[in-house]
């Protein structure tokens, strides 16, 4: 494979140490899904350790497979926890993503990259998907990864946090809200009911208007981050008790970004700290399936979503099966990879066909696993109907709702 002129100087270094802890016991390989997809150990967490390391000791020329199998990783971090040997997996494929890609290794699609510097620019963002919200409100928007929902065309999150804040005035612990890049230009209407939430539970909520894209969606692509500067400033400088997140892939990437600052958790986990309130639901045939999100339990290692949280909701509830495995979405998974993507999730919702309830709701914590989960039935995988709701959603008392 031929390499740019400037490869060694783009090089991303990585320590030899790091690639050399795994004792290669196989344990990943039951969690990996792209294994257990394809079968092929190459296509595994082992096996990618394995060819890394042959490169990095130059037993191997860079090899097309190598990029291959990088490349095909989900990137969901189940191994972390089953290794005995706490290879940090999550971090040594983020730097081989960036080194393939500095290299020319792998190539991006135009779009994923044009996404990837739009994001950084939130504003500009936010507004070039104006039209995608709008649509949205009115039902007609038909991709399969665009779930439903009634996300507000033009205000804000921070401005109605702010309007909120003044009309409720809450007393209780101080949290900063992280509104996330896609969230807040497409599915805002989950960053409003986290709000209403939040102040209906006596907890007061800012939301800095000056954050910055946490630099998630980057990391999954292989491309150079943003500088987190100015977010470890924003945040930092709020006098709060906790920068709160209502997406696991946002979140962990903010855990890194202020490991020394002001602690970051999934909204749910917080709200599991405090006396919530609990709706009051009609005793009816309604399911709840939760599944978790894989940088929830296993990036951020929760146990899950918080029980008390889950039962405040008001319905009957239970996890749904292989709830802790991936559902193939993968941040940008499902986009970069979408047969994939499918194989895996045709599996795990399979269990939707005869699981009883009217209506059925699967709940999660994270926009894009919500994607996922939709495009089971835009793609024919489930015949039967369900929803798909963001837990805070099933807290949610409703603009309306708030005495």
């Amino acid at each position: 494979m031929e390499r740019s002129p400037n490869d060694e100087n783009s090089r991303t270094k990585i320590d030899p140490e790091l690639l050399s802890h795994c004792v290669h016991c196989g344990l990943c390989l039951e969690v990996c899904p792209t294994y257990q997809l394809s079968g092929d150990e190459n296509n595994s967490p082992r096996g990618r350790l394995r060819l890394w390391r042959e490169e990095s000791d130059g037993r191997l020329e860079p090899d097309p497979w190598t990029t291959t199998y990088t490349a095909e990783c989900v990137g969901c971090l189940a191994c972390e926890p089953a290794c005995p040997a706490n290879v940090p997996y999550g971090h040594l494929l983020e730097l081989i993503r960036k080194d393939h890609v500095a290299t020319g290794r792998a190539q991006i699609p135009k779009q994923l990259r044009m996404a990837a510097w739009l994001v950084q620019r939130p504003r500009l963002f936010q507004w070039l998907n104006l039209p995608v919200r709008w649509l949205r409100r009115q039902g007609w928007i038909g991709h399969r990864l665009a779930f439903p929902g009634q996300p507000k065309t033009f205000q804000s999150t921070a401005a109605y946090a702010k309007r909120l804040m003044q009309i409720h005035q809450p007393k209780g612990p101080r949290v900063a809200l992280l509104t996330g890049c896609l969230m807040e230009a497409v599915f805002r209407e989950i960053n409003f009911a986290t709000v209403r939430v939040l102040i209906e539970n006596n907890i007061q909520v800012f939301v800095p208007e000056e954050q910055d894209c946490c630099g998630a969606f980057a990391e999954h692509l292989g491309l150079p981050t943003p500088d987190q500067k100015r977010n470890r400033q924003v945040f930092d400088s709020k006098d709060v008790d906790a920068v709160v997140a209502n997406s696991s892939g946002c979140g962990l990437a903010l855990q890194k970004i202020l490991a020394d600052g002001v602690p970051v958790l999934d909204v749910l986990k917080f709200l599991s700290t405090q006396p919530l309130k609990h709706r009051r639901r009609p005793d009816d045939r309604t399911r709840v399936y939760v599944d978790l999100p894989c940088h929830l339990v296993h990036g951020q290692r929760e146990a899950g979503i918080p029980e008390p949280v889950l039962d405040a909701t008001g319905y009957q509830w239970e996890l749904a099966p292989q709830a802790r495995d991936c559902c193939g979405s993968g941040g940008v998974y499902n986009v970069t990879h979408p047969d994939n993507a499918h194989q895996i999730l045709a599996e795990k919702s399979s269990f939707l066909r005869e699981a009883p309830g009217d209506p059925r709701i699967v709940a999660t914590s994270n926009h894009v696993c919500m994607m996922q989960w939709h495009s089971a039935r835009k793609r024919g995988l489930v015949e039967r109907p369900f929803q798909v709701q963001h837990v805070i959603q099933l807290l949610d008392p409703g603009p309306n709702g708030l005495p």
